[in-house]
């Protein structure tokens, strides 16, 4: 897997995560126990730092990226689905970061909430724990609260599949 110190900047994984061999991680990124990182997925922690906690996936084709005011937390049973572009944002514990979407510069993500498949999350915007944001810009869904332990499901099924990528996967020749 490609993992690159930046000076004196190194990822920090913890031995029970999987990072597959086609992601990059670099610099100051910290990935917590039981998380993984799919084909395609860019952690770059050149700028600040990123900090994955425990449990949480971030699928493939994702970036995350980061600035020198604004680092981006992302928390514990997490699910951050493909082609998602974090910048700069927190992300709380088992919030679900749906496919296609985007979370920008300063935004907050509450612990249990979701952002819809393809919304954009503007810089600053603040979405309360257990609540849902859709559209472009992304807005509140009036009136919905989002099911407490909504996501535990993938959550389990994404740490399995990271424990069998690590003894099953294997390369094969050209």
């Amino acid at each position: 897997m490609p993992v690159y110190a930046l000076g004196d900047d190194e990822p920090d994984i913890h031995p029970d995560a999987y990072v597959h061999p086609d992601a990059v991680v670099i610099g100051n990124v910290r990935i917590g126990a039981e998380s993984s990182v799919w084909p395609t997925a860019v952690l770059r922690g050149d700028e600040g730092r990123i900090e994955v906690g425990e449990r949480t996936s971030i699928q493939d084709g994702t970036i995350v990226h980061c600035t020198r005011r604004e680092p981006t937390i992302i928390g514990s049973r997490v699910t951050v689905g493909h082609n998602v572009h974090i910048e700069g944002a927190t992300i709380g514990d088992d919030a679900l970061i749906s496919s296609g979407s985007v979370v920008l510069n300063g935004a907050s993500v509450g612990a249990g909430a979701v952002v819809a498949a393809g919304a954009v999350v503007a810089p600053g915007f603040e979405l309360p724990a257990r609540r849902m944001a859709l559209g472009v810009p992304a807005r509140v869904r009036e009136g919905h609260e989002v099911a407490e332990g909504r996501s535990a499901g993938a959550v389990a099924s994404y740490v399995a599949r990271g424990k069998r990528f690590r003894a099953e996967l294997r390369r094969l020749p050209d």
